[in-house]
């Protein structure tokens, strides 16, 4: 008899976790063509610089609206750190981050190694490396360089490429991705 018992209570125990879980997920899969529509979706971002010893990690989308004064901290985040000017970021750049760290399935930070770059920046860098555009995204605020220690080059690329939204160069040697928004492109080894 207590054998039974135990079988009865472990299935009523059973039961009652199937359907608190069915009661906590109903919202979830009643809402779900609504998400694919934009409703209920929420963007995050979370960055850390190396450069400044800042780090950001935030909600920036919400509803199918951005969030303007995150948009701004992000902005500042993002700035050029050489010379402190901040530039507009453009927040679909923002979205291929996000979305590239979620495909990654990571728990992890990125590491910004450059965001906006000023022209003086940028001359500079052109000037000691042959990697660097003249005409490079980062000064209108349109790219981005990241790294996480937990996945390869390969990997970031792949899930920036997945996204099919901008273009996508791998730096191995410096083991770093650039992604952008601009024309969907993709280069380096």
């Amino acid at each position: 008899m207590t054998e039974n018992t135990s079988n009865l209570i472990s299935r009523r125990g059973l039961l009652g976790v199937f359907a608190a879980t069915a009661v906590v997920a109903a919202p979830t899969y009643s809402n779900a063509f609504g998400v694919l529509k934009g409703a209920g979706d929420i963007r995050r971002i979370r960055m850390y610089s190396g450069r400044t010893g800042e780090s950001i990690d935030t909600i920036y989308w919400i509803e199918g609206k951005y969030i303007p004064e995150v948009l701004k901290e992000i902005n500042h985040f993002m700035r050029d750190w050489r010379t402190g000017d901040v530039k507009q970021m453009d927040p679909r750049n923002v979205d291929i981050m996000a979305a590239a760290h979620r495909l990654m399935d990571v728990s992890e930070s990125y590491m910004l190694l450059s965001g906006f770059r000023s022209a003086k920046t940028n001359a500079m860098l052109r000037s000691r490396s042959g990697g660097v555009a003249k005409n490079s995204l980062h000064l209108v605020g349109q790219a981005a360089d990241l790294r996480l220690k937990s996945r390869s080059v390969n990997q970031m690329a792949r899930a920036a490429a997945a996204c099919a939204a901008g273009g996508v160069g791998r730096y191995s040697r410096s083991d770093f991705v650039h992604m952008d928004c601009g024309a969907v492109r993709s280069w380096g080894a």
